[in-house]
């Protein structure tokens, strides 16, 4: 008696046709839709990040103009609303740390523990969801919008790699400002900090400088860089894969941005929290309070 085959993935699962060849193996049609939806998302980004990877290390010419020309329409867009945010963001959590210091008795302390913070976690952190918020959703909305008015599928036909064209510039240009944007942002958070611990906790300024140097170190720099470097690519990943796969007319390019933003919420703090343990675990001198 002959074996009944495999059940197909069915259409109404709500899956979103891949800009990739999807092919059906044996073991897919018995996995459930609410397991098999992110093994998918997760199998379709790797493949577009390594696929993003060896072109710009196999042929790393061509296209750094268009990068140029990405980061610069980038920064102008969105300059303001990102130092509007860290400035805010910034002045708040810097109040709330000279207060916390002066309860405890230790005010000329907060420098030092306000850099730990702010260069670890806070800045980071703030950078990146508003790299995701503003750059990463325009990247989805711009690809989504071509998808749905089948302008990849035009350029494909015109033998020309889309990938290559519209996806590899604008992932460069989020890994590379990224961490240039961290760094803008941590200075923007030292001064917060600075005037909010001289007008509202009296700490003379020299104080809370030398403690800021004291902890500075080339590798707690080094480490923080690397990290924006590693979101802004992930980010970039997430959102043109959220664009490249949308479908469903002007709606379902909303509900990509959407998807793509949350999601790379998500990633930013788990790539956060797994990468300050890796830093610990090898360099334990960062624990260390000086």
């Amino acid at each position: 008696m002959a074996s009944n085959p495999p059940p197909a993935i069915s259409p109404e699962r709500g899956r979103p046709p891949g800009y990739f060849p999807k092919t059906q193996s044996t073991w897919a049609g018995y996995v459930p839709a609410l397991l098999f939806a992110p093994i998918e998302l997760l199998g379709g980004m790797t493949l577009l990040g390594v696929r993003i990877v060896g072109s710009a290390i196999t042929r790393p010419v061509g296209y750094w103009r268009a990068v140029r020309d990405e980061m610069y329409y980038v920064l102008k867009v969105s300059w303001f609303p990102i130092v509007a945010a860290i400035s805010t963001f910034g002045l708040m959590v810097g109040i709330h740390c000279i207060n916390f210091t002066k309860l405890v008795g230790a005010p000329n302390r907060c420098g030092q523990y306000f850099y730990i913070v702010n260069f670890r976690d806070f800045s980071p952190w703030i950078n990146s969801l508003v790299v995701a918020g503003v750059i990463g959703a325009a990247i989805s909305s711009d690809l989504g919008a071509r998808k749905v008015r089948e302008e990849l599928d035009a350029l494909e036909v015109l033998g020309t790699d889309p990938i290559r064209e519209l996806v590899l510039p604008r992932i460069v240009s989020i890994t590379l400002l990224t961490p240039m944007l961290l760094i803008v942002s941590v200075q923007i958070v030292m001064v917060d900090a600075l005037i909010s611990t001289v007008v509202t906790g009296g700490v003379p300024a020299n104080e809370y400088l030398a403690l800021v140097y004291t902890n500075l170190t080339v590798v707690e720099i080094a480490a923080g860089i690397l990290k924006a470097t590693i979101t802004g690519f992930v980010i970039g990943i997430v959102c043109a894969y959220k664009g490249l796969n949308a479908a469903g007319g002007s709606a379902g390019v909303g509900r990509a941005v959407n998807q793509a933003v949350v999601i790379s919420f998500v990633l930013v703090f788990s790539i956060s929290g797994i990468f300050n343990m890796i830093v610990l675990g090898l360099f334990p001198e960062l624990q260390t309070l000086r």
